[in-house]
């Protein structure tokens, strides 16, 4: 039998070595995680029984076969959750699906709230026509808005980089006060230093144009109307927060044979030619082992992948040594839910009235924190005591090794909670219950530095006969959960096909259309 070797056991690695053994490929798959937990950066963290979703994960897709698979995994709910029942709230409800409070094995149909928080105010993430937003943001700044889109229409920028790319789309005053700030927060670049390529792929087909459309298409209820991934206005997500999704699916692998090693590192990849013959991997005592294999799939950063390799030409090498990331720290803050000041003054209930969003963008120069969760609202199974207490994640976005990433937990964590004082979120430090911090390295891969480079480096990645690159790290794109598993569908279609040619993998997530492609509402079970 031919032996498959599945770097990472992120939703990449997973779904591959799922894919590879389920279609019964005739191989022996074995997957190696470096960390103890299974799905990377959509794992969930338990503390003190609450939960953490490092970076909060939305399950939504307009490609019927990630829909599709999710269900196998995790059955949609066909009874209300806790929070629903409580407040007599309506979700959709797939009839003689699982019944969330008897059975832990269930996605549930969330809301989706997203907000900015800018000058201590809420507004729409993203931005609206609402005449709330307009009031909110007030007549002069309103109409220095529609001039600087108009003067934008008229004289569009060269998209040599982010910052033009959004200037074109939202005019430079919407830009300044709710993309320049954060985006440099988020990579630690001026959006001008950055590749525009980040911005065709997360933001698509975003604009004011495309807020316009979606505005008039609800007010005279146009039904099926196209919408952007970032309209959406709900979205599943596992009971016990996305982690349990790839715990489940690491089970499935294990039920079907494969063999998973966690704490177990792959340091060095072994090649000959045009082909990898194996691997070396340390397991958990520091002990090194090697590995053959006669097909690899790598989701674990390129980076560390070409640096690990034997016989590398300079040009690639040296590509791949530059490709920038950035790290990210998450703080998991619990506070009585009477000492959260923010009010929720939205049309939508809440248990205990706290505000509905999922997570809230921070766009205030004067504090470092990116972004807040609060967990309360992902699903009602992720907080110990719902009805008296509120569960936040600060986020932050760091490099491995800065001082902040450097701080002790509790140093860490006093600075955060200063931050939620300045923000009035709270307004007294000794009100908070429990904190907890975690680390992620290589989050976000970024565009700049040697990025402009990367087809070069993804040529040569290619003409390796049986490697294949899937997932965020694995192709060094910002995809989401649903793009990662599509490059695992396509590298097994290829490896049961014979297929040489590897563009397929590598295409997914580079077409404008790609996440935006309208299926028939009879074959998404989801939407």
């Amino acid at each position: 039998m031919k032996k498959a070797i599945v770097i990472g056991a992120g939703p990449a690695g997973l779904t591959a070595a799922y894919e590879l053994l389920n279609r019964n490929s005739g191989y022996e798959v074995t997957v190696l995680e470096e960390s103890n937990d299974f799905g990377g950066i959509s794992k969930t963290v338990s503390w003190h029984g609450n939960r953490m979703d490092m970076g909060g994960h939305r399950f939504f897709s307009k490609v019927p076969e990630v829909n599709e698979w999710w269900e196998k995994m995790l059955p949609l709910q066909g009874s209300p959750t806790k929070d629903d029942i409580m407040l007599g709230r309506q979700m959709p409800l797939k009839k003689g699906g699982p019944d969330p409070e008897k059975t832990d094995v269930v996605m549930l149909r969330r809301h989706r709230v997203s907000r900015i928080f800018f000058d201590k105010k809420f507004f729409d993430y993203p931005i609206s026509l609402k005449l709330k937003t307009l009031q909110t943001l007030g007549l002069a700044t309103t109409i220095k808005v529609g001039f600087s889109y108009i003067k934008a229409v008229l004289f569009k920028k060269e998209e040599t980089n982010l910052e033009n790319f959004y200037i074109n789309r939202f005019g430079k005053k919407l830009y300044s006060m709710f993309f320049e700030n954060y985006t440099e927060n988020l990579w630690g670049r001026h959006p001008s230093e950055i590749d525009a390529s980040w911005g065709a792929q997360r933001v698509k087909g975003l604009s004011i144009v495309a807020v316009i459309k979606d505005v008039l298409g609800k007010a005279f209820g146009k039904k099926n109307r196209k919408v952007e991934t970032s309209l959406i206005e709900e979205f599943s997500y596992p009971k016990l927060g996305p982690g349990q999704l790839w715990d489940v699916t690491a089970k499935k692998v294990s039920e079907l044979g494969g063999n998973i090693l966690k704490n177990s590192k792959v340091v060095k990849i072994i090649k000959d030619g045009d082909r990898l013959t194996g691997v070396v991997y340390t397991d958990p005592e520091g002990k090194e082992h090697e590995l053959s294999g006669d097909v690899i799939i790598s989701s674990m950063p390129i980076k560390d992948l070409v640096a690990g390799m034997n016989d590398v030409p300079s040009d690639p090498a040296r590509i791949a040594a530059g490709l920038p990331y950035r790290d990210y720290m998450t703080l998991g803050v619990l506070i009585p839910r009477k000492n959260l000041l923010l009010k929720n003054e939205t049309q939508m209930k809440t248990v205990s009235n706290i505000i509905p969003d999922c997570w809230i963008y921070v766009q205030d120069r004067s504090v470092k924190m990116g972004r807040f969760q609060i967990y309360n609202n992902w699903s009602p199974y992720m907080i110990k005591d719902l009805e008296n207490t509120v569960w936040m994640g600060l986020e932050y976005f760091v490099n491995e090794g800065d001082r902040y990433w450097n701080l002790e937990d509790s140093k860490f964590a006093r600075g955060a909670v200063k931050e939620m004082v300045k923000l009035g979120i709270i307004d007294d430090p000794a009100c908070v219950l429990d904190t907890h911090v975690e680390r992620v390295k290589k989050a976000y891969p970024a565009y700049f530095d040697t990025y402009d480079e990367i087809d070069t480096l993804v040529d040569w990645l290619k003409g390796i006969e049986n490697l294949y690159c899937v997932g965020r790290n694995g192709q060094h794109r910002y995809n989401n959960i649903d793009h990662s598993m599509c490059t695992s569908f396509e590298a097994v279609n290829n490896i049961m096909s014979g297929r040489k040619n590897k563009d397929n993998v590598w295409s997914v997530n580079t077409e404008k259309d790609y996440h935006e492609a309208q299926e028939k509402p009879e074959d998404n079970e989801m939407d």
